[in-house]
């Protein structure tokens, strides 16, 4: 099939299959008038992709965990410590974003927010 019909029924946009393909990660066939011809198995590849995007992973981590998918000796540790180190990453950013919503919010509560130039804000800001 072709990039559109990959795209339609894969759900991700053909800019992001043609990226997909330069980067390795997929390699469709070509027609004797040098189109892709994607297959089943792209498109199975192309939505284990999205999956894995979908959840964070990074490309190089998606080109671990596709290469992992296709080795059916594979342990499954591998994949485990891929999906650790990732969400631990995750929780690392959430903390992160935690402090700053705290941080931010005691600013907000403590600005009046009215036509006094004085404002917690501005200060935090510019020291």
């Amino acid at each position: 099939m072709n990039i559109s019909d990959a795209a339609t029924r894969c759900g991700l946009p053909a800019k992001t299959i043609r990226y997909y393909e330069d980067i390795g990660l997929v390699t469709p066939g070509r027609l004797e008038n040098g189109y892709r011809d994607y297959s089943d198995d792209d498109l199975h590849k192309l939505r284990f992709l999205q999956r894995a995007r979908g959840l964070g992973f990074s490309v190089e981590d998606c080109r671990v965990l596709l290469s992992l998918y296709e080795d059916r000796n594979r342990a499954s540790s591998d994949v485990k410590e891929i999906a650790k180190a990732h969400l631990s990453e995750i929780e690392r950013k959430i903390s992160e974003l935690q402090s700053l919503q705290k941080t931010l919010s005691d600013l907000v509560h403590a600005c009046h927010g009215d036509d006094r130039p004085h404002c917690p804000i501005i200060n935090d800001l510019a020291r």
